[in-house]
């Protein structure tokens, strides 16, 4: 059997977004079409037995129960997001004045490994964080006290397009920028970033130009909603919830139906949702053999950056543009297929398209955990170590004493099996959710198990594509 290779070689980008820190090899020598194939099939089986589950059943997954009365601590979220801004002037701190290494200067490794790895996996798994940890909401609600000035009103018919205009921008610089990895230049963008952002929010206020242009909370409040937890407020009253995962994302479906096309966020939500998939997947993609052969990169004798700046910036504009179309193509056969039962109530392409993409939320956080596990389990010591000396000047903080990073887990067989193994569960389980959620919605959206089905067939071959799609970026040789 042909055996498939994995060289996760971390690049050094700037952004709080699919970024590498550390320089890494790794050759996975298993099986990995057995495990694909195993995979995919698991997905199939799934879309098809879908087919014999009664509506009812389907949408009764998604329902969640009462666990207990929690106090109402909002009054806090101003404190704790100061706090989270005095944290990150001192990293900014630390940016100018520690090591230039970004292996040992603690702001890249906190941005982009404890931040954009292990905090969003825990946004996605534990529910909305991040609106304790926003660094803005805190320093925007003193000033707003303060200056007492009028909030302009950002125009409905925008929608969610500043914030993914901003997205996609960001992500060129990630992925296409010639030098982004050094400290100075990350904690420049970090200042421009964040006083761009404060200035939005005092002049509009802080809820609109977050939830609409401020594309890391909508990124971060998108995969909260995955969460199994969620703390309800009724009547004065505050209670902690437990759902299956996605529960409140089929919530949000639920209530896209209800207001049909006439909310004008929730196409440009819908879009978001896809840009967030089309990213991620791209940069797993541009670092495989396969993207820089179609370049004519010999993947063993990398160029550098600067040879493939214009072929970056397409490739990610193309893949985000092709997952809409495709995207778009299904939905639009699936309708063209239910209007032909006459017996279900008919909905627009637009209100279909909203609903159904909240769908693709599971798949695109269990890419994000799944691509950057092996990174996390070797960066996460450079940060400890960076945590122990931050400014690079022999301090010892943590204690440590001699401290050395360590790849051991990527030498052994049964090591390198398990984190594999996890890769590709995470992977599947996600599809599967995915595909569980959709035909949910697509139930509520139609109103008839069987129109559901018929619509979804489309959109089952796209996710059962998806999933081998998904897996093999995990398993691909890479070399850029």
């Amino acid at each position: 059997m042909k055996t498939l290779f994995l060289l996760l070689i971390a690049l050094a980008w700037t952004l709080p977004a699919w970024a590498h820190v550390s320089e890494q090899g790794f050759v996975l020598l298993l099986p990995t079409k057995l495990y694909i194939a195993g995979g995919v099939a698991a997905v199939a089986l799934t879309v098809i037995l879908l087919g014999f589950v009664s509506a009812d059943t389907s949408t009764g997954l998604f329902r969640h129960i009462r666990l207990f009365q929690t106090t109402n601590a909002e009054r806090l979220r101003v404190f704790t997001s100061l706090l989270s801004f005095v944290f990150l002037l001192v990293l900014l701190y630390a940016g100018f004045e520690g090591s230039r290494d970004p292996l040992s200067n603690p702001l890249p490794l906190f941005i982009w490994t404890l931040w954009w790895i292990g905090f969003v996996t825990l946004q996605g798994l534990l529910g909305d964080l991040w609106r304790w940890v926003n660094p803005w909401t805190g320093l925007h609600a003193l000033m707003s006290s303060v200056l007492q000035t009028a909030h302009r009103k950002l125009p409905e018919a925008l929608g969610q397009w500043p914030g993914i205009i901003l997205f996609i921008l960001i992500m060129i610089f990630a992925l296409a920028d010639l030098a982004p990895d050094d400290p100075d230049r990350l904690a420049g963008f970090i200042i421009g970033y964040f006083v761009f952002t404060l200035i939005g929010m005092l002049l509009f206020g802080a809820e609109s130009w977050l939830s609409r242009c401020e594309c890391f909370t909508m990124l971060l409040r998108n995969y909260a909603m995955l969460a199994p937890f969620k703390i309800v407020k009724t009547a004065g009253q505050s209670a902690l919830h437990v759902g299956i995962p996605a529960w409140r994302a089929y919530q949000r479906g639920v209530k896209g139906r209800l207001r049909g096309s006439t909310h004008s966020h929730s196409f440009s939500a819908a879009v978001f949702v896809l840009i967030m998939l089309g990213s991620g997947s791209f940069d797993g993609l541009n670092e495989t053999f396969w993207w820089l052969g179609k370049m004519g990169i010999n993947p063993l004798e990398f160029p550098g950056r600067s040879a493939i700046v214009g072929e970056t910036v397409l490739g990610l504009l193309a893949a985000n543009v092709l997952l809409v179309i495709i995207f778009s193509a299904c939905i639009a056969i699936g309708m063209r297929w239910v209007k032909q039962l006459k017996t279900v109530s008919q909905v627009s392409f637009k209100q279909a398209f909203s609903v159904l993409a909240i769908g693709i939320l599971p798949i695109a956080f269990a890419y994000h955990v799944a691509h950057f596990l092996t990174a996390f389990m070797v960066n996460v010591q450079y940060a400890i170590a960076a945590a122990s000396d931050p400014l690079h000047s022999g301090a010892d903080y943590l204690d440590l004493g001699t401290f050395y990073v360590t790849t051991g887990f990527f030498n052994t067989h049964h090591t390198v099996e398990i984190i594999w193994l996890f890769q590709a569960g995470t992977v599947v389980l996600g599809h599967l959710l995915s595909v569980l959620l959709t035909h949910s919605l697509a139930v509520k959206l139609w109103g008839s198990g069987r129109a559901a089905v018929v619509s979804q067939i489309p959109l089952a071959v796209f996710m059962i594509f998806y999933t081998f799609l998904g897996l093999w970026l995990l398993a691909s040789p890479r070399g850029a």
